[in-house]
């Protein structure tokens, strides 16, 4: 009688914990851009920010694992095993919420990603609900052979590691399937900052922009404020970032943060609410960027010239004067600055393009998308 409840009960936690672990990797892996921004947030709390470049291959993989491991308990696949590895990252994710929650405080732990928010404290106790779950799995199934592949069970291994993997790695070539974002198609971006700021839920503070760089030599890395003038010695300072300091969490989704400007002032309202189509050019580093972006942007410099619509260029980078950049050939397209944390919100790519209808979003496109 005990072994058919202790059956019953594996039975209604390993799907339970499934779902959980299937729905939290499905919202993150279909977004690792925003998952990665989650991710260096965590590298820099900890102070391994070294491990930065390396923030966008484990996101896939982290939440693709995620995925994967909640298909192949929900259907029963090699459940020893993939119990195992569900406990083990539990007990590691219980321990960093509750870090999280206490002595390390963050804002959003981003267990759900950007669908579901929750607290350090609300994840750190859905996480006790969830371990004792994953502990009943792990007992109910612990003399099951762990490396005994069924050939069915390998077919479904392999299916749901193509499609968990496959799909993070399509959603980054590309745009996220599912946009949780203010930033979505049919949003006004202006008018959103507009209603924030009217309805007090965010005060209007003056924007003070940090330029973030890494020392050449010793690869520390330093802060300068816009007006210093050390950081143009390009010989010895090489450019990581440049952002817009306040108390806010540079992960979390803020409108009020959105502001364009060069040298000469803010234009964000005069940009955001031009008539017509609006092509914002956004480039994260005009070194790296590949020749066939620059050659896909500049068709899109040419389209909007040809019928007589708006195109500039956003970009994280520092700007030291008004500056113009002609892609692939094209009319120079005059170039402002926007926070890096912010324009990968909003188009959730390294490089591409957002297109403005009347200041409402109609399209985003990924450069490796553009094909006029």
């Amino acid at each position: 009688m005990a072994s058919r409840a202790l059956k019953i009960s594996a039975n209604i936690c390993r799907v339970i914990v499934g779902v959980v672990f299937a729905f939290s990797g499905f919202v993150k892996v279909v977004d690792p851009w925003g998952t990665s921004l989650k991710v260096n947030e965590y590298l820099s709390i900890y102070g391994i920010e070294e491990l930065t470049p390396l923030s966008m291959i484990f996101s896939i993989w982290l939440c693709g694992a995620e995925l994967m491991m909640g298909l192949m308990l929900i259907f029963r696949v090699r459940t020893r095993l993939i119990s195992i590895f569900a406990l083990a990252s539990m007990i590691f994710f219980t321990v960093l919420t509750f870090l999280s929650a206490t002595w390390i405080p963050v804002e959003d732990c981003g267990c759900f990603g950007d669908a579901l928010k929750l607290s350090p404290w609300e994840t750190f106790f859905k996480n006790l609900a969830i371990l004792p779950m994953v502990f009943v799995v792990w007992y109910r199934y612990r003399k099951d052979k762990i490396f005994v592949f069924k050939p069915i069970e390998i077919f479904l291994t392999c299916l749901f590691c193509t499609v968990a993997m496959g799909l993070g790695a399509y959603c980054y070539f590309t745009l996220p399937l599912v946009d949780f974002l203010p930033y979505k198609k049919g949003a006004n971006i202006y008018d959103m900052i507009v209603a924030q700021h009217d309805t007090g839920t965010e005060e209007m503070v003056e924007e003070e922009y940090v330029l973030v760089y890494r020392n050449r030599k010793n690869g520390k890395i330093k802060e300068f404020s816009i007006d210093d003038k050390e950081w143009q010695d390009d010989s010895k300072w090489e450019w990581v970032e440049t952002r817009v300091d306040n108390e806010i969490s540079p992960v979390q989704t803020l409108i009020s943060e959105f502001s364009i400007s060069d040298v000469e002032g803010n234009v964000t309202q005069e940009i955001l609410t031009q008539d017509g189509y609006m092509y914002l050019l956004c480039v994260t580093d005009f070194d790296r960027m590949s020749e066939k972006c620059k050659a896909r942007l500049g068709k899109i410099v040419e389209k909007a010239i040809t019928e007589d619509e708006h195109v500039v260029c956003l970009t994280p980078q520092p700007l030291k004067e008004v500056t113009y950049m002609s892609f692939a050939g094209s009319e120079p397209v005059r170039c402002y600055n926007i926070d890096a944390t912010v324009m990968k919100t909003m188009l959730r790519a390294e490089n591409g393009v957002v297109v403005l209808k009347d200041g409402v979003i109609e399209d985003k496109y990924n450069c490796r998308q553009i094909d006029l």
